[in-house]
């Protein structure tokens, strides 16, 4: 992909993450390897929402936690502020984690059960050496609380005591903690009811603006990336198959398989709703195991033709607004 200005912060380059499969107890050998990652391209400028979206299995989580280097990558490049971040060493991805840091999707496995709010979210602060006193600590983890709408009163309490959404809020202030620059949302809404996530993705926004923050936000739901993102990426079985402004992927989908998205989301008028064609995806996303030859969406699309089964298609810029597309059939 072209630069879209000359402030990109991280660009992720023909990144591959495999996870190899062994046969054997004592002498294991390898026998297959499953394709999570396989091939994607993108980057996210400074003080942007960068969306990723796809079904389960599509490589979304996997693919914020190789930037972060959770997991390691197979092969690509993950270049953040100017520097390859996959040929640092360990004490500099150290260094490298008060800049990038991650909400997970669960608030509640991502908390330790036996650490308090106050705690959990001070840690960050201790591991960089950034409270120099217990006073100064006490102060910045009341502030982390009072920023995410959370009373310092609460800071005494175990995550078992909070609700959901509130245990959520500690997973940002943690994540915030750290003044970093760049945060992975993954999926920081799906386990929460939708009066609650919308709470959260206004809290998102909010402190986007007062901190500069710039965000992967990685999601299942349409309508929640539609909310929060500037630009959006769809991934389907290890690869981006369309990237666009938000605006464009919305109004002028080119990719099949977002078409078929988009009109999965539904429409807050009952009488909309009940009138429209929803065009369902038939069958399920295939084994990243043995991923189909070709484009990896021709088994299961409407339009496929015999190139479709044979050549698998570049991602390709169709108009000169940055519309990209990896389909034969996108014109």
């Amino acid at each position: 992909m072209s630069k879209r200005d000359n402030s990109i912060l991280i660009a992720v380059r023909n990144l591959t993450v495999y996870f190899p499969i062994y046969r054997g107890t004592i002498f294991k050998k390898k026998v297959a390897e499953v394709k999570a990652v396989d091939g994607v391209n993108f980057h996210i400028n400074s003080g942007e929402t960068f969306g990723l979206v796809g079904e389960s299995g599509s490589g979304k989580t996997t693919t914020g936690r190789a930037i972060l280097q959770l997991d390691q990558q197979t092969s690509g490049e993950i270049v953040f502020e100017g520097r390859d971040i996959t040929r640092l060493d360990k004490q500099e991805i150290r260094h490298l984690r008060r800049k990038m840091q991650m909400i997970f999707q669960d608030p509640f496995g991502s908390l330790d059960p036996r650490m308090t709010a106050r705690d959990i979210i001070g840690e960050p602060l201790l591991i960089h050496n950034m409270a120099k006193s217990k006073a100064e600590y006490r102060k910045q983890t009341d502030y982390l609380l009072e920023l995410v709408g959370l009373n310092p009163s609460m800071a005494k309490r175990y995550p078992h005591e909070f609700s959901g959404g509130q245990r959520q809020r500690i997973g940002i202030a943690r994540a915030i903690s750290v003044r970093p620059c760049f945060v992975v949302c993954d999926e920081p809404v799906s386990a929460l009811d939708v009066s609650i996530q919308a709470q959260i993705i206004n809290l998102l926004g909010q402190l986007q603006e007062e901190f500069s923050l710039t965000y992967l936000f990685i999601a299942h739901d349409l309508a929640v990336v539609r909310h929060i993102s500037d630009w959006i990426a769809v991934m389907y079985l290890g690869g981006i198959v369309e990237i666009a402004s938000r605006k464009d992927l919305y109004d002028d989908a080119q990719h099949p398989y977002t078409r078929a998205l988009l009109a999965a989301v539904p429409i807050p008028d009952p009488a909309m709703e009940a009138g429209r064609k929803h065009g369902m995806i038939e069958g399920e996303i295939p084994s990243s195991l043995n991923p189909p030859e070709g484009c990896k969406f021709h088994p299961r699309c409407p339009f496929a033709k015999d190139v479709c089964q044979k050549e698998p298609p570049s991602l390709a810029r169709l108009t000169a607004n940055e519309h990209w597309v990896a389909c034969h059939l996108a014109s």
